[in-house]
């Protein structure tokens, strides 16, 4: 049975690794992880400075989610599954309680900025498209769907 708290700040290693191994479950180059690697790295100090909630099974740590504000907004920063728990259930419970969380206190809208990979979850889960976020990394445009639902 999987349960959901709040992040603990001595978390922050094993919830880096969480990150990253979700990250590498979608086949990226190995350089690029190695850009990305930076951003996928968690200090305590983020998560006393952001609230983030973990998914855990048997007292194991196995996937997690920061919410944020962002233009009055909720704003759902990082929710990160390991991958031989992708497709079981675990994203689907987080974003659940992401989505409870953000109507109890009174949110209009969720957003996003997602994982092309995962445009098919958000999908499912309600979210639409809503516009995109256009870099640059290692000389190819890379495109993030900005995405949305109403509560």
């Amino acid at each position: 049975m999987i349960s959901i708290r709040r992040v603990k700040l001595e978390e922050a290693e094993t919830l880096t690794q969480i990150a990253i191994a979700a990250k590498r479950h979608w086949d990226y180059p190995e350089h690029w992880m190695e850009l990305w690697i930076p951003q996928l790295t968690f200090s305590p100090a983020y998560f006393e400075e952001n609230e983030s909630w973990v998914a855990e099974l048997d007292s194991e740590a196995i996937a997690f989610y920061t919410l944020q504000e962002k233009d009055g907004n909720a704003w759902l920063e990082n929710i990160w599954v390991l991958p031989e728990y992708i497709g079981k259930g675990v994203g689907r419970q987080l974003f659940e309680h992401v989505v409870e969380l953000a109507r109890q206190r009174g949110y209009q809208a969720l957003q996003l900025e997602a994982e092309p990979s995962a445009v098919g979850f958000y999908e499912k889960m309600g979210m639409r498209k809503i516009g995109e976020y256009q870099y640059e990394l290692d000389s190819q445009m890379r495109v993030l769907p900005l995405m949305e639902i109403k509560l």
